[in-house]
């Protein structure tokens, strides 16, 4: 079938201690990748890890790592620690995000700087600290931007700015690193049933996209054909919730 086969491969998440993060790394460990969960608190990191590995039967091992995004320091010392635990890295999987919304009028600075810190800054500091062990790998990069990438909308000035941002980051990182033979990629999902902006998973987001959907996606773009890249992966629900 001419599938690149992921058996054995090393993934990191940030942000992988729930929610989308988290759906990728069962994804990831089911197909027999080694995965390694990012969250600024070590000890949700660890639990993250530790309920994977208890809840997938999979030769594949989950570790937790605790890793602050905004901090370079912190992103090339989880790198080190993934490469010195599994001896490489294929996947960067630059995840971690959060939401801060209201108007110009009332967004306040602290809030601004912690978007763009987290959600901008923080790919980037991903995609340094990751970037020499991709080319030695011939890896993977995967972005989770959002449909609020290409769509504004009023109230989204600095969670906006910090999607759009991290579109037009990848795909420009595409360009500098296909001639390594490292794959980047994008994926834009619309509604998600996670925890994001104090959301509480139930019935409620029934309609919404699941977090194992975007594991799914993930695998299947790890798996493609190597010749192919799908650079900008839009994804949406199917139905709208209902009135």
């Amino acid at each position: 079938m001419n599938m690149n086969s992921i058996e054995n491969k090393v993934a990191l998440i940030t942000g992988g201690s729930k929610g989308i993060g988290y759906g990728v790394a069962a994804a990831l460990l089911l197909k027999g990748v080694n995965v390694a969960v990012t969250s600024r608190n070590e000890t949700a990191a660890k639990k993250a890890a530790e309920t994977l590995n208890n809840s997938i039967d999979s030769e594949a091992i989950a570790i937790g790592v605790a890793a602050d995004v905004r901090d370079f320091d912190s992103q090339k010392l989880a790198v080190k620690m993934v490469e010195s635990k599994f001896g490489k890295l294929d996947v960067l999987i630059a995840n971690a995000g959060l939401g801060k919304f209201g108007s110009i009028e009332d967004l306040s600075i602290e809030d601004w700087n912690a978007v763009i810190d987290t959600n901008l800054t923080g790919v980037f500091y991903s995609a340094k600290a990751g970037v020499e062990a991709l080319k030695t790998s011939k890896g993977y990069f995967i972005t989770i931007s959002s449909l609020a990438g290409t769509n504004f909308f009023a109230g989204g000035a600095a969670y906006n700015a910090s999607k759009f941002g991290v579109t037009g980051f990848t795909q420009a990182v595409m360009l500098d690193l296909r001639k390594y033979g490292v794959k980047v990629s994008t994926i834009m999902p619309g509604s998600v049933s996670t925890y994001f902006n104090n959301n509480e998973p139930s019935e409620k987001d029934a309609w919404k996209i699941q977090i194992e959907d975007i594991g799914k996606l993930v695998v299947d773009l790890l798996e493609m054909h190597p010749r192919t890249l799908p650079s900008k992966i839009e994804v949406r629900p199917t139905t709208p919730p209902s009135k």
